[in-house]
């Protein structure tokens, strides 16, 4: 599945996260996040999405949910409210596709590890 950019088209999976880590920008973000029905990426939003790819690029797993919001200075339920689940920040973060334990377990709202 393609994924039209400009000037750039990236690859999408058949569950619709980025096939390449390094093709994730804003404007990937936003586009990724209307497909999955959220309309605006707020600055708020935007700073979630880039702890969340920094994390994972520093050690490959997601972050625990509650550390996410804690290390943006956001509620503790964050995001819940700004994503409506932490597998919906996921792939908006252009994360890799999880395993099914993880998708289970992030579309539950709970937190790995």
């Amino acid at each position: 599945m393609l994924l039209e950019n400009q000037p750039k088209t990236v690859m999408l999976d058949e569950a619709g996260y980025l096939v390449h880590f390094e093709d994730w920008s804003e404007d990937v973000a936003r586009m990724l996040a209307a497909r999955e029905g959220i309309p605006e990426l707020t600055p708020e939003r935007l700073n979630m999405l880039r702890f969340i790819r920094d994390y994972y690029k520093a050690y490959d797993f997601f972050p625990i949910v509650r550390s996410i919001c804690r290390n943006v200075s956001e509620p503790k339920d964050c995001v819940q409210e700004k994503f409506i689940n932490a597998l919906i920040a996921w792939k908006i973060a252009g994360l890799p596709h999880p395993e099914e334990p993880l998708v289970s377990l992030l579309e539950a709202g709970q937190s790995p590890g």
